[in-house]
């Protein structure tokens, strides 16, 4: 396994914890624990969960006592789903993967069939993780991972309750649950009942993987470490922000999740809604999970509530035609497998969103998100307002670009910051010049790596409240209501697939003498 800038784990055990080191920055390893995902033979676990077990132990981020306990309605041998994770981790890691390390996590992975709506399946389930806190000695360290469809939440929750494994006795109790949260406002609050029946609010980690992105997490940083920056992010300086999360893929095999979601709900109650917060959001008192939560919760109930009359002035959506990615030709939305021939379900929208509080009154900030658009890109774009005064209007043929910042989330990630330069050797000819920061040559762990790992250190930093799902919903549901009421107009599909979206998104910038930036 290439380990790029990893350095060794510290012989030493400081206060009590062992500490190991990732680009000359000390992390923390977690302490002893057993890990049960629910769904453990699905897509989900074998795309994401599992190999990021697997590298976070390769990598010596993990203690030396740790089990995985796999469930599922799958009928399987332990060897067999041993197997089955063996070839997810190759394709995961092709050119990485070593068979010592496989043979050493491995040892670690177990499965058992569970019959998510029985009790009695529960009970078994029990004895099995108690079993295994003995023989890997986890000291009570309990974690449950939902990778699971939302239909079974409920079911899987309130058994685990009710088999007692809720309760922390030796060390710790923690849930984690995967998006969609809930589908709406009263769904959500619905779950968020479910969930206190068993477990505080300090055991449950609603995952937003977005929130992992190193980019996403240097936002903080970004904003509040440099003094040069902090003073302009208000609304004397910020003529706009655009926040962008284009997609090339379009619903490939998840139609059946994606006709009962929508963009709105897959997308902006979770993943877009979360930046828009990080970006926007006063600074903290103190940098500690609770206090940012804190912030990002007064961010949402500031958003301006969307008006249901006169809503095309602030909402576009969409849905893709056929068309070409790259040279390849694809299908429409509504010809996809499983996706009903005259759906009317979004596969793009655009908002126009304003935060009605001190820093932010007036700015608008622009927010897109769509499949099978021309390039894979997630970024927030900051544009600065021009300078107030152009002393070189009379010397310069063209409007000179105001300073902007990009954010890029992916695949490229890092900073980087548009401004205006003297052209060498002219009298006065001005061009853009780019600085840039990217995170391509920086070894850093992905985004379930950083969850899985902040998850077993009991960090919520990265983790969603339940005020937090509530607001976004609260914010959405009538919205998105509206929209797939039978009394709004959808003229779908409105969008080739390889073009950037509908031509009504460019007129929601346009019409306030503003465009979006290129994807």
């Amino acid at each position: 396994m290439h380990n790029g800038n990893l350095e060794k784990v510290f012989d030493e055990i400081i206060g009590g914890k062992q500490y190991g080191t990732l680009n000359s920055c000390t992390i923390e390893i977690p302490g002893p624990f057993c890990l049960t995902i629910f769904g453990a033979s699905g897509d989900l676990a074998q795309r994401k969960i599992i190999p990021a077990l697997y590298r976070l132990n390769t990598i010596r981020l993990f203690p030396q006592d740790f089990a995985v306990l796999g469930t599922g309605r799958t009928e399987m041998t332990q060897s067999a789903f041993r197997e089955l994770m063996k070839d997810a981790v190759k394709a995961a890691f092709p050119d990485d993967f070593d068979r010592d390390s496989w043979r050493e996590f491995s040892a670690r992975l177990y499965y058992v069939r569970l019959d998510y709506e029985k009790s009695e399946s529960f009970r078994r389930l029990r004895e099995k993780i108690t079993s295994l806190e003995k023989s890997h000695t986890t000291e009570g360290n309990r974690i449950f991972y939902l990778a699971v469809p939302p239909s079974v939440y409920e079911p899987v929750i309130s058994n685990i309750g009710l088999a007692g494994l809720s309760r922390e006795e030796k060390g710790y109790t923690h849930i984690v649950i995967e998006k969609p949260f809930g589908r709406d406002i009263g769904s959500a609050r619905s779950l968020n009942a479910i969930l206190r029946k068993s477990f505080s609010e300090r055991q449950i980690y609603r995952m937003d993987h977005y929130l992992a992105k190193e980019t996403v997490q240097n936002i903080l940083m970004f904003r509040f470490a440099n003094s040069i920056f902090e003073p302009l992010w208000n609304r004397r300086y910020i003529d706009h922000i655009q926040i962008t999360v284009a997609e090339t893929l379009g619903v490939e095999h998840r139609a059946g999740y994606y006709e009962k979601a929508g963009v709105l709900r897959d997308m902006f109650q979770n993943h877009i809604f979360q930046l828009l917060a990080l970006t926007a959001m006063e600074p903290p008192s103190i940098f500690e999970a609770e206090r940012v939560r804190d912030e990002k919760v007064k961010v949402f109930r500031s958003v301006r509530p969307f008006p249901l009359k006169g809503i095309d002035d602030v909402v576009v959506i969409g849905q893709y035609g056929e068309g070409k990615i790259g040279k390849e030709r694809v299908v429409g939305y509504r010809e996809e497998p499983g996706v009903m021939s005259h759906s009317e379900t979004p596969t793009f929208a655009a908002l126009k969103v304003f935060i009605d509080n001190w820093r932010w009154n007036g700015v608008p900030f622009y927010l897109r998100s769509g499949k099978r658009l021309t390039k894979k890109k997630a970024e927030i774009s900051v544009h600065f307002k021009p300078a107030p005064h152009l002393m070189f209007a009379r010397a310069l043929e063209e409007d000179i670009e105001p300073n902007t910042l990009a954010l890029r989330l992916q695949p490229d990630e890092g900073i980087s910051l548009h401004f205006q330069a003297k052209t060498p050797g002219s009298r006065i000819c001005m061009s853009p010049v780019l600085m840039d920061f990217s995170y391509k040559k920086v070894f850093s762990l992905n985004d379930y790596e950083r969850v899985l790992l902040d998850c077993m250190q009991g960090d919520q930093m990265l983790f969603v409240r339940s005020d937090g799902a509530e607001e976004t919903w609260a914010l959405l549901s009538p919205l998105i209501e509206k929209l797939e009421s039978d009394i709004y107009p959808k003229d779908f599909p409105n969008y080739e697939a390889g073009s950037s979206g509908p031509d009504a998104a460019a007129l929601l910038p346009r019409k306030d003498g503003r465009s979006w930036r290129a994807m």
